[in-house]
C-alpha cells in the first residue's frame, strides 16, 4: 500500500519515481569481439597488470573519475536523523549534481549503521572501489571522527560536504562582500552562530582564510564559547581555546556586539535586536534552510549585504559551488588527500567568477553558472601540487 504522504501526481513525486540514477557503459557491445574485450578473456589481462602495479587501477577503471557518498542517515537536510533509506533520495541528488557540474561519477552508499567504528571500517573496506569518499549528513560530533580516521587511513580523498563544502562557500562569499565594501578580512570582527559540523568548519575555513582568529566569536545553543566555559569537550574546547580573544561571555546577542559579521549555521532564530547591535555597514549570511536564523528583510534594515542558504533570495550559499569542482580537481590531480590550500584555493575560484562585477546581491556565482566547477577544479588541482599531495 502506498504511504498516505506519497501523492503520485505530485511532480516531486512523478520526477522522483524510479530514482534519479542509472548505470550506462561506456564502451560499445554489439560484437563478440567487443565482448572478448571488455570482459573474459580480455579483462584478464587488465587484472593482472594492476595486480602487478596497482596504481594502474586510475588508469583502467573508473576509479580516476568515481566517488562514493556516504552517509548514515543521521543529519539529513533538515529532516534530522531519519536513516539510511529516507537519505537515499538525498545522496541520488547530491550524485546527479556531481556529474552534471563536474563530470564526476558518484554512487550513493547508504549505510544501516550509526557506529564509527562501523563506518570507519566499511568505508575502508570499499575504498579500492572509488577515487574519493564524499561524507554527507552524518551527525556531529561522530562526523569529525569519522572524517579523521579515514583521512588518516585512505590515500585517496575525504570530504565532509556537510562541513568544508559550506565553509568553502562561505569563505568565497566573505570575501567578495568584504571587497565590495572595502574591508580586510583580518579586520573584520565576525560571530558563528551554531558549534556543530558546519560552524566549525566555517569557523577554520575563515581563519586559514585570513580571518583574525581572536576577532571570532563562536556561540552554541548555551552561548559563547570561551575559556570561562567548563562543559566544552573536543572540538569546542579547541575553538573556545583559539578564539574570542577578549573573553566574551553571554549569549548571540553579546556575540554580536559591534560584530562586522554574522555567519549563522545554527537553525536557531537570532532577534532583530541582536542584529540591530551589529557595527554599521554589516553583513550577514543567515544559513539555516528552510528558516534563515534572520530573516533576509529584517536583517537588509540592519546591515549592507545578506545572504542566505535559499534559493529565492539573493546570494545563495549553496555547496554545489564548492563540491563538484573540489572533487573534479583532487581526481584530475589525482590527490591522496583534500588539504586546507586545496579548500581556500576552491573558495580564491568561486569568488573570483563574479570579482570583477560584485553588487551587494550578487557576492557568489550562481549554482548554475557554469563557469564555477572548472575554475574551481583547476584550482583545487594546482593547489594539491603546490602541497605535494597529488600523484599526476
Amino acid at each position: 500500500m502506498p504511504s498516505s504522504t506519497v501523492d503520485p501526481a505530485d511532480p516531486v513525486f512523478r520526477l522522483h519515481r524510479g530514482g534519479k540514477l542509472a548505470v550506462t557503459s561506456t564502451v560499445p557491445l554489439t560484437s563478440r569481439e567487443d565482448l572478448s574485450l571488455a570482459y573474459t578473456p580480455g579483462v584478464a589481462r587488465v587484472c593482472e597488470a594492476i595486480a602487478a602495479d596497482p596504481t594502474l587501477t586510475a588508469d583502467y577503471t573508473w576509479v580516476s573519475h568515481t566517488v562514493a557518498v556516504v552517509t548514515d542517515g543521521s543529519a539529513v537536510l533538515g529532516l534530522g536523523n531519519i536513516g539510511p533509506r529516507a537519505a537515499l533520495p538525498v545522496m541520488e541528488g547530491k550524485a546527479v549534481l556531481f556529474k552534471q557540474f563536474g563530470g564526476v561519477d558518484a554512487v550513493p552508499v547508504c549505510l544501516d549503521t550509526q557506529d564509527v567504528d562501523e563506518i570507519v571500517a566499511i568505508v575502508r573496506a570499499l575504498a579500492p572501489s572509488f577515487g574519493g569518499i564524499n561524507l554527507e549528513d552524518i551527525s556531529a560530533p561522530r562526523c569529525f571522527e569519522v572524517e579523521r580516521r579515514l583521512d588518516d587511513a585512505l590515500d585517496i580523498p575525504v570530504f565532509h560536504d556537510d562541513q568544508h563544502g559550506t565553509a568553502i562557500v562561505v569563505l568565497a562569499a566573505l570575501r567578495n562582500a568584504a571587497a565590495l565594501l572595502n574591508r580586510k578580512l583580518g579586520d573584520l570582527r565576525v560571530a558563528v552562530s551554531g558549534a556543530g559540523a558546519a560552524g566549525v568548519a566555517v569557523t577554520k575555513m575563515l581563519v586559514a582564510g585570513g580571518v583574525n582568529p581572536d576577532q571570532v566569536v563562536v556561540c552554541d545553543s548555551k552561548g559563547i564559547l570561551g575559556r570561562h566555559r567548563t562543559d566544552l569537550t573536543g572540538t569546542k574546547a579547541e575553538l573556545a581555546a583559539t578564539t574570542n580573544a577578549d573573553g566574551r561571555a553571554g549569549d548571540i546577542t553579546e556575540a554580536l556586539r559591534g560584530a562586522d559579521v554574522l555567519i549563522g549555521v545554527s537553525g536557531g532564530q537570532i532577534p532583530e535586536a541582536a542584529v540591530a547591535g551589529m557595527a554599521p555597514g554589516g553583513i550577514v549570511f543567515a544559513l539555516a534552510n528552510p528558516t534563515p536564523e534572520v530573516h533576509p528583510e529584517v536583517a537588509a534594515r540592519h546591515v549592507a549585504v545578506v545572504a542566505t542558504g535559499r534559493s529565492d533570495y539573493p546570494n545563495q550559499i549553496n555547496n554545489v559551488l564548492a563540491f563538484p569542482g573540489v572533487f573534479r580537481g583532487a581526481l584530475d590531480a589525482r590527490a591522496t588527500q583534500i588539504t586546507d590550500t586545496m579548500k581556500v584555493a576552491a573558495a580564491d575560484a568561486i569568488a573570483g567568477v563574479v570579482a570583477e562585477v560584485l553588487t551587494a546581491e550578487a557576492i557568489v556565482p550562481s549554482p548554475l553558472d557554469p563557469r564555477v566547477a572548472p575554475a574551481v577544479a583547476e584550482a583545487v588541482a594546482e593547489a594539491a601540487r603546490r602541497d605535494g599531495v597529488a600523484r599526476a
